[in-house]
């Protein structure tokens, strides 16, 4: 109880002060965005006790009542919310430099990104704008990324042997159980390359998993970490033992990668495919001087891990339900597959990444599941570089501005019965704009924004949407499914992104 009492009276205190000076010394600079009354220890423990998909709900409400623009603050930090896609257009597009920064991560946040030393979290400046380009044009380049299509081709054959296997038990399955392992290994290749054991691999799934579950609850940390490290030390040494053990399974990977890529250029060989980790080692921070130490290469390989394989395998469990839930959408899935596969001479079991662009209506399904149900219900935190009036309200520099993702996505001025899972939507989208392929970089207009848009859009969703459409292809091509209870509750939780509730359970009957 003297802990509470301790914050109860240091934020009364500071809150008697502040209104004391607005009192006596009154601003005349534009307000910040409208919201709820500002007592600070209520919005603080909200936010630190509470996920932000317990707090959509509570935004809804406060928009239907403020407006498309927010401020709900935590301590002296503005936390600023926009739920219109125009005002995300207008901030995210046609002010992206301004918009495109990152604010100042949490006590615990610097832990796991390495004091923001990785691209999600960098300050926009020249170190991002050097990891952000070796990503995108060393690593996620075309060319590259075709080299791993023989890794694709072997983690979909043991998802689909796995998958038939114990399809003929005649017991339902948890598909989101083989979808994470399946991406994860598919991501451990691609960042380390391949030829790595069972073993190994699991123990890098198990590690990240245990970091995504215990995210939220590290954050009542960050209030008063000075404090907490104290009164919280073992929830403390909990957090410091979880890094400890991503630490210990990916600096051997990435010392040994380090090693052979050294090797090969001493007997002046090159590598037939090269990992990410692999174009990592010759980076030179230009604010710093300096290599990237092995503490910032955990960080950085960590979030490709994490990002590329959790919402990927979420997206596609999101998919693959919305796909049972109405077989009517499977089964034409199905029709155009077989009009492209049975053009071959001899019918194939398998989708090929070349059939991809000839298959609208998979593209729509997975741009329609997408929509429908994003990964992550909130974009992460920018930041603007300055102080700068916008909409007519003071956004701080030292404050967080978050774009609601489902609510853009959902808005029915652009989306006809936009809580309906429908691809048709997409297909007649594209015959509107001439074939054009759907803009999921919102460069015209925002409709949806489940990768983000502008500078600090993700980079890697040329890559997600490859994964999606060909494992969701594949899936649907050689298996039937069917939910195991006759129904499917799509009801949500908050985990490292917004999973589903009460994951999928299928019946599988093989095609083939």
């Amino acid at each position: 109880m003297e802990f509470w009492h301790l914050i109860v009276f240091s934020l009364c205190f500071c809150f008697v002060i502040r209104v004391s000076f607005n009192l006596l010394f009154p601003s005349h600079s534009p307000p910040l965005p409208p919201g709820p009354p500002r007592v600070p220890l209520i919005g603080t423990l909200i936010f630190l006790r509470k996920p932000f998909s317990e707090l959509e709900p509570i935004l809804r409400n406060l928009h239907a009542k403020y407006g498309p623009i927010i401020n709900l603050p935590v301590g002296s930090r503005s936390n600023i919310f926009i739920a219109d896609r125009s005002l995300a257009h207008q901030a995210l597009i046609q002010n992206g430099v301004v918009f495109s920064d990152r604010p100042q991560s949490l006590a615990t946040g610097k832990i796991f990104n390495s004091n923001q030393h990785n691209i999600s979290s960098c300050f926009y400046g020249p170190t991002w704008r050097l990891l952000r380009r070796n990503l995108t044009h060393e690593f996620l380049n075309p060319t590259r990324i075709k080299s791993f299509s023989g890794t694709r081709n072997w983690v979909l054959d043991a998802l689909l042997k796995g998958l038939k296997f114990d399809s003929q038990s005649g017991k339902s399955i948890t598909v989101i159980d083989y979808l994470r392992r399946a991406m994860s290994c598919l991501l451990v290749s691609m960042c380390f390359g391949e030829g790595l054991n069972d073993k190994k691999m699991k123990e890098i799934e198990d590690v990240h998993r245990r970091l995504m579950l215990n995210l939220h609850g590290f954050n009542k940390l960050n209030f008063l970490p000075s404090l907490t490290r104290i009164l919280c030390h073992k929830r403390w040494e909990e957090l410091y033992r979880i890094r400890k053990e991503q630490e210990d399974v990916l600096i051997p990977l990435i010392r040994a990668r380090k090693k052979a890529k050294e090797e090969k250029l001493n007997e002046k060989k090159e590598e037939a495919i090269v990992s990410y980790v692999d174009t990592l080692f010759d980076l030179e921070l230009p604010e710093e001087k300096r290599k990237l130490n092995e503490d910032e290469l955990v960080s950085i390989c960590s979030e490709i891990l994490m990002a590329g394989s959790d919402t990927t395998a979420t997206a596609l469990e999101w998919i693959l339900a919305n796909l049972v839930k109405y077989p009517e959408i499977q089964e034409k899935l199905v029709k155009e597959i077989r009009e492209v596969v049975g053009e071959r001479e001899e019918l194939e079991t398998k989708v090929k990444e070349e059939d991809l662009m000839r298959l609208p209506y998979l593209k729509a399904v997975v741009l329609e599941g997408l929509r429908r149900h994003p990964p992550g219900h909130f974009s992460l935190p920018h930041a603007v570089s300055w102080d700068l009036v916008f909409n007519g309200y003071q956004v701080p520099k030292n404050g967080s501005v978050n774009f609601i993702v489902t609510q853009i996505g959902l808005d029915p001025e652009v989306w006809e019965d936009p809580m309906e899972f429908k691809p048709e939507r997409f297909l007649i989208s594209s015959e509107k704009n001439r074939g054009e392929a759907f803009d999921i970089r919102g460069r015209k207009e925002i409709k949806m924004m489940p990768f983000g848009v502008g500078g600090r859009m993700c980079p890697g969703y040329i890559l997600a949407m490859l994964h999606l459409e060909y494992f969701v292809a594949n899936l649907v091509w050689n298996f039937e499914w069917k939910a195991s209870n006759g129904e499917v509750d799509l009801s949500e939780k908050q985990e490292l992104s917004v999973v589903m509730k009460n994951s999928l359970q299928v019946y599988l009957s093989p095609r083939f």
